[in-house]
């Protein structure tokens, strides 16, 4: 039997190129001046597609990895998407831009059904191998702005786009090669499995659905939000871009880093606890945000980057462990999908209660809302799964 070591690297490298590829033009546009038309807001609004593409395709790409090949699609997201930046970075117009940029959107809609269904398909569904995944797809985030702009300032924005499309062709083809054909693929007598009963675990399904939906804008709310939280808060580093960055970064690892915590915790501690805390968290921290000044909230503020991220990692274990491997890619595209699209609020959310005078404030006040919610919903998983069998693995 091959080990699966091989494959769950490429998966988490998968996961790096996922979330790095998305984040490249937010920086790159900076740099690409007046040379293909268009003012810097027209500019960034062509990448409307390609974050569009992301959240709606994944329930396609997760039924194809549950009725095709997972192994194909992982290969076909690192070369598609490899070829999709070449693409966009070699653009001469901006129809050509906004038609590479969704193109990265379809193909890196990909990975999360299909690579998380291969990862725990290939890890038994570990709570530690979910938690260091988590992990390599937020250094993606981490890395992208910094990269872009190291690469735009040393060869042109049309580099940014290029260099990262060649390494992904470049860990498509090692991948090729170093996986073997079958490998985490759907086993053939599942494909026979019937759809879980609609009556069982419908509680659960309703829990995870309120808290993809209602999480999905917070996290992103939270995420959006933090830099100008840190310059109102902080005042006297206003004036200093790089520090607000740097408190800033530092809050957003106490969040990653709370993945591999969070990651060891499920193996040892009952999941619905977990997810009751970290709930509770959320929205205590979204509510002090709100009411606390100064670094009182900025500490808040890591407070709730902590339990939205560890909240990733539960929710991928509740359908890790209640979905039969037959229908764990079409699970995972549908949470995908939900959470994607309710974190598309976040902006002008944030646009519309915001204000010089109030700030932020009534900012958070709405997100602990629903980070209430996300912690009700903790607590309808944690009493329906008392009450079922749905607290081991269906397999």
């Amino acid at each position: 039997m091959n080990s699966p070591r091989p494959m769950v690297g490429f998966i988490n490298v998968a996961h790096f190129i996922d979330h790095f590829v998305l984040l490249i033009f937010p920086t790159a546009v900076l740099a690409m001046g007046s040379e293909l038309g268009g003012d810097y807001g027209a500019r960034l609004a062509l990448a409307t597609g390609s974050f569009l593409a992301f959240g709606v395709l994944s329930l396609p790409a997760g039924w194809l990895g549950d009725r095709w090949s997972r192994r194909h699609m992982l290969a076909v997201f690192f070369l598609g998407t490899g070829l999709a930046c070449i693409a966009t970075g070699l653009a001469q117009s901006l129809a050509a831009l906004a038609a590479g940029l969704t193109m990265i959107g379809v193909f890196a809609a990909i990975y999360h059904p299909v690579g998380t269904a291969m990862l725990v398909a290939a890890t038994g569904a570990s709570g530690r191998a979910m938690g260091l995944n988590g992990v390599f797809g937020n250094l993606g985030v981490a890395f992208a702005a910094m990269v872009t702009g190291l690469l735009a300032q040393l060869w042109g924005w049309r580099a940014a786009f290029v260099v990262p499309g060649v390494v992904s062709l470049l860990v498509g083809l090692a991948y090729l090669v170093s996986v073997p054909a079958g490998s985490g693929e759907v086993p053939v007598a599942a494909h026979k499995a019937r759809a879980p009963a609609r009556g069982d675990g419908l509680l659960i399904a309703l829990a995870l659905a309120v808290t993809v939906a209602a999480g999905g804008l917070t996290f992103n709310g939270a995420v959006i939000a933090v830099p100008k939280l840190v310059d109102e808060r902080l005042p006297a580093l206003a004036p200093q871009a790089a520090a607000v960055g740097a408190v800033a970064t530092a809050i957003y690892l106490a969040g990653a880093l709370t993945q591999l915590v969070v990651g060891r915790l499920v193996e040892r501690v009952n999941l619905g606890a977990i997810f009751v805390a970290l709930g509770v968290m959320q929205a205590l921290g979204l509510l002090g945000i709100a009411v606390l000044p100064g670094a009182a909230g900025l500490a808040m503020a890591a407070l709730v980057l902590a339990a939205v991220y560890g909240q990733v990692v539960v929710n991928d274990m509740i359908i890790a462990r209640a979905v039969p491997d037959a229908w764990r890619a079409r699970a995972y595209a549908v949470r995908y999908v939900l959470g994607f699209t309710s974190s598309t609020l976040a902006l002008p959310l944030i646009a519309w209660l915001h204000t010089p005078e109030r700030g932020l404030g009534p900012v958070f006040a709405v997100l602990a809302l629903f980070g209430a919610a996300v912690a009700a919903a903790a607590c309808l998983y944690l009493g329906a799964t008392r009450r079922t069998a749905l607290v081991r693995p269906a397999e």
